[in-house]
């Protein structure tokens, strides 16, 4: 695989879980990284310090992924202290699960403000130095109930879904300027997220699984070092399902 070498990476949300995972193997791989965090200040910090052990530079930027003024404010930050961008991942996501019946207008909304409207947001603004500078890689990270669906999911599976059509999208726009758009759809991952799921529950979608595990953070992250590198140059608008076989 090619290294990425001289290569500047964003990473929203990039403090716990599988956007912590990311960020560490972009680092491995050569990539300097700048992360966005929304509350987790000393995570972020921890992390930077993780990257930096690894000889390459860290920032962390707090932003609002909803708000667009926000971001750009971030983006135009990053740019002034790494002269570039590479490599965006939108990773930030929440849930608020509930049945329909009991889902309110607030369940709903900051779910889709979180994971849809930021990836939005960051794409946007992000695409003018991508173009400027005719190479690009962006990963979305979705999920498979983007594909499927679940129970109890609706706000989580629209905004999931969502992101598949925008990435297919911004993917044919993009793809004359040499920019690779691409997502990746975990499956159950090994996650503070999945942690508060019951045990009932989880024994259920695990029973699900062909592979009767759940993912561990660095496979998912294997899988956007792979998009984030020249080797994935011909490849875009393309959706790779890390699931165990859950979708298939």
């Amino acid at each position: 695989m090619h290294t990425l070498q001289g290569k500047v990476a964003v990473v929203t949300g990039g403090t716990r879980g599988i956007g912590k995972a990311i960020a560490l193997a972009l680092a491995d791989a050569g990539a300097d990284v700048a992360l966005t965090y929304k509350s987790s200040r000393e995570l972020a910090e921890k992390l930077v310090k993780d990257i930096t052990r690894k000889g390459q530079r860290g920032a962390a930027y707090r932003s609002d992924g909803a708000r667009f003024d926000e971001v750009q404010v971030t983006i135009e930050n990053v740019v002034a202290e790494f002269k570039r961008i590479d490599i965006l991942v939108n990773n930030a996501g929440i849930t608020r699960d509930t049945l329909l019946l009991r889902m309110t207008e607030e369940d709903w909304d900051i779910v889709l403000d979180t994971n849809l409207k930021s990836v939005f947001n960051f794409t946007k603004a992000v695409c003018r130095q991508m173009v400027s500078q005719r190479t690009g890689k962006i990963i979305n990270i979705t999920s498979v109930v983007g594909l499927t669906g679940n129970a109890g999911q609706s706000n989580y599976s629209a905004s999931k879904a969502g992101i598949i059509g925008f990435t297919k999208s911004i993917a044919r726009e993009l793809a004359s300027r040499n920019i690779q758009v691409n997502a990746i759809a975990p499956g159950f991952v090994d996650t503070k997220l999945t942690e508060m799921v019951n045990e009932a529950l989880k024994q259920s979608l695990l029973s699900m699984v062909p592979m009767k595990r759940t993912a561990k953070p660095e496979e998912i992250a294997a899988a956007v070092k792979f998009f984030a590198s020249a080797d994935s140059d011909y490849i875009t608008g393309q959706v790779l399902c890390i699931d165990g076989g859950l979708a298939m």
